[in-house]
């Protein structure tokens, strides 16, 4: 049996976690830890990740949280095509480089709005958070104007990190191809990937949870788009 995957299918880091095991053919033991029902706030969870955060990683008791460490993890020791963490420095640097933007602006900017939306009651969301998420996806379209994927000419983890969180995060701020048009072809390639689904099954859970509480809140119908 492979690794143990502690994890929610709607969490964004979760699913960049599920795609690159796809990728690279590693066969995951997939342990389902409830938010809601507070799994992650149980002793035996907390001595595991006292971050208490999901996914968290249990390679034969090597344990490892975030995804963007456990992807890097995953693809370096069973990766037989290391090509989705490249072994060349300067290439890998860079990977590293968009890895640390995801976690600390792209990932995080959505999070502050979706944080509020899901779980604070906000009736609607201040105009300088989605001011924040835009200049993070006019980040990423300038990648995209250099590469013709988000850490040079070829795929890495660094694009499956991009890809759950831009959908994650898109109903927030919408990607008109007009002003996103390396966005939107690089977004048509990701899902033309096999393991795509991976992804959009977990992100149409989330997104059913997005449309209840819209459908709770009715101010917020303004300023996300979602299919309802």
């Amino acid at each position: 049996m492979g690794p143990t995957l502690y994890m929610l299918p709607a969490s964004c880091p979760v699913r960049s976690v599920l795609m690159c095991a796809k990728a690279i053919g590693v066969d995951l033991n997939s342990i389902k830890v409830d938010l809601l029902a507070g799994d992650h706030l149980k002793p035996e969870f907390l001595k595991m990740n006292p971050q208490h955060t999901v996914p968290v990683l249990d390679d034969d008791g090597f344990i490892l949280a975030d995804s963007h460490a456990i992807m890097s993890y995953l693809v370096s020791k069973y990766g037989k095509d290391k090509s989705l963490y490249p072994t060349d420095l300067q290439q890998r640097a860079l990977v590293d480089h968009r890895l640390h933007f995801d976690s600390s602006i792209l990932f995080a900017r959505g999070l502050i709005v979706s944080w509020g939306v899901l779980f604070e009651g906000a009736k609607e969301i201040p105009q300088k958070l989605l001011n924040n998420l835009s200049e993070a996806f006019h980040m990423v379209e300038k990648f995209l104007q250099k590469t013709k994927y988000v850490a040079g000419d070829q795929m890495t983890i660094a694009d499956i990190s991009f890809v759950t969180s831009i959908t994650t995060w898109n109903p927030y701020m919408p990607l008109p191809e007009a002003q996103f048009p390396k966005i939107t072809a690089w977004l048509k390639k990701m899902k033309e990937l096999p393991y795509y689904s991976e992804n959009q099954i977990g992100l149409d859970q989330f997104l059913q949870v997005l449309k209840t509480k819209i459908q709770n809140e009715h101010g917020l119908n303004k300023c996300i788009n979602v299919a309802t």
